[in-house]
């Protein structure tokens, strides 16, 4: 069976990340339930007129190219579901979802 150029040859997960909790004080001007999305691969999505703080953005972002792909039920990475913000006096604590598994093309990605 051959497969059509056009027709994607793997899947990611599209990626939700949410604040799921501050336990001090914030100061980047984040809430609970703020929220960003990487979809299609590697786009960032912001809510309309919201903002995610890059620093707590930067903490997760080293997780999110594994949380898009399935990984063994065994594996740490795929239950392990929460992030921390590095800011010691937020504790800001953010949860990766998976939203959408999306069909791409190996050639249209690096």
């Amino acid at each position: 069976m051959t497969r059509h150029p056009d027709e994607p040859d793997m899947q990611l997960w599209d990626i939700r990340l949410v604040v799921d909790r501050i336990e001090g004080r914030s100061v980047c001007g984040m809430a609970v339930g703020d929220s960003c999305e990487v979809v299609d691969s590697s786009r960032l999505v912001l809510p309309e007129g919201g903002h995610f703080c890059i620093y707590a953005l930067q903490a997760a972002l080293p997780l999110i190219p594994a949380k898009q792909r399935d990984l063994p039920a065994n594996d740490w990475l795929e239950r392990d579901t929460e992030v921390a913000c590095p800011d010691p006096e937020e504790r800001l604590v953010m949860r990766i979802e998976r939203t959408r598994r999306v069909g791409l093309r190996s050639e249209d990605l690096t």
